[in-house]
């Protein structure tokens, strides 16, 4: 019977994922861990009754002996606590000296690569440990291995989220916290929209700026324009597969909004922004920065029949030119929330690294530790009619 540290426990998808994981079978005990010790033993509190036994516990990650300590005694921690460009190798490194298994959401593409370099780490102390389950990365990237598998070579990679696209859910998510201030998610998003991201170009991993057009032509005759951001996944499915082409983590996402979020990059880019402060813009746009926006609106083109979320690989199969689209049906309610859509894949993640014969020793992304088939049966037996189509 495991005893989980839930760090970031009383967060938004920290709650969610907590929640379901209380009910997971070999859950001892969840130990509810965050800065603010209140907010985690209000969440006990609130999820009391459920079949795992619940604590608070006061934790600061960026106190390594408090960390430290607070691994010990741990089997697992799952780590829902961002933006993770500023914490998650820390946090990986501290549970790999801790011999603590770890699953974090990470959706920072930087961070990434510096957790994948702990690999050798991982396995060395046995430590088994899964980086970027969430939606996107996550979901996303089990879609891409389903869509993989209907080819022999591949060329092109693409994922896609939704932004603020009518009726896919998402444009509901709500940006500020119960304190007003902007959630870590919306601080994330500026990093990652800004500066450079990481894609594959020529089957390597490149730097780019980001809010670049990808006009796709997909099965089904959807057709549409998404624009790049710099979320993990060209990161670990460049490692996952050989790819020969492009791959980039894409936003579907209406003109008007990715406007904005051009001007947003430009102030940030020019040092008029900062994250924090892009993100408060972001949650409540100011009339100068809405009217550049509306001008520049013009050059942006729309997402068109694209999926709200999706993967799609182009390559070969039995010798012919293929593009295979691998699709969420039914994920309206799943998306209408980061929280619900990020945390509930995490602790479904959760639930197959505690099952020791599943995942090996060291750090893995979703495609390579994850079974896609068990993962998407057990989001549809929490999330109703969620199915994956794969055409």
């Amino acid at each position: 019977m495991m005893r989980i540290l839930a760090l970031g426990g009383p967060g938004s998808m920290g709650r969610v994922a907590v929640r379901v994981a209380a009910g997971l079978a070999g859950v001892r005990e969840i130990v509810v861990a965050d800065r603010d010790l209140d907010a985690a033993h209000r969440l006990v509190k609130e999820l009391g009754g459920l079949p795992a036994r619940l604590s608070a516990r006061q934790v600061d990650v960026t106190d390594a002996d408090g960390l430290a300590a607070a691994l010990e005694g741990a089997d697992v921690v799952l780590n829902t606590v961002g933006p993770y460009y500023r914490f998650g190798p820390a946090v990986l490194r501290a549970a790999i000296l801790a011999r603590t298994h770890y699953l974090d959401i990470c959706d920072d593409w930087e961070p990434t690569l510096e957790m994948l370099e702990l690999d050798g780490q991982a396995r060395a102390a046995g430590v088994r440990a899964v980086i970027g389950m969430g939606a996107s990365p996550g979901i996303s990237n089990l879609l891409a291995a389903r869509a993989v598998a209907e080819l022999d070579t591949v060329t092109d990679l693409y994922t896609a989220w939704p932004v603020d696209v009518p009726g896919s859910g998402a444009e509901q998510t709500e940006l500020n916290g119960p304190d007003g201030r902007p959630i870590a998610a919306a601080v994330h998003w500026m990093q990652q929209i800004s500066g450079t991201v990481a894609v594959v170009s020529g089957g390597q991993v490149v730097q780019r700026p980001p809010m670049r057009p990808v006009t796709l032509d997909l099965p089904g005759g959807r057709k549409g324009t998404a624009y790049t951001v710099g979320h993990p996944e060209p990161v670990t499915l460049a490692r996952s597969y050989v790819l020969t082409g492009e791959s980039a983590s894409l936003m579907v996402v209406t003109p008007g909004t990715a406007a904005y979020l051009d001007v947003l990059r430009t102030d940030l880019d020019e040092g008029r922004l900062t994250n924090e402060s892009a993100a408060a813009a972001l949650a409540k746009p100011a009339t100068r920065r809405a009217m550049r926006a509306a001008v520049r609106a013009f050059g942006f083109k729309a997402p068109g029949s694209l999926p709200a979320f999706f993967a799609a690989a182009i390559g070969t199969a039995d010798g012919r030119p293929r593009t295979v689209l691998a699709h969420l049906a039914g994920a309206e309610t799943l998306m209408m929330g980061m929280d619900e859509a990020t945390g509930l894949p995490a602790a479904l993640g959760l639930a197959q690294l505690l099952d020791v014969e599943r995942v090996p020793p060291g750090v893995h992304p979703p495609e390579t530790a994850i079974d896609g088939e068990r993962f998407f049966a057990d989001l549809a037996g929490h999330a109703g009619s969620v199915r994956v189509i794969v055409e």
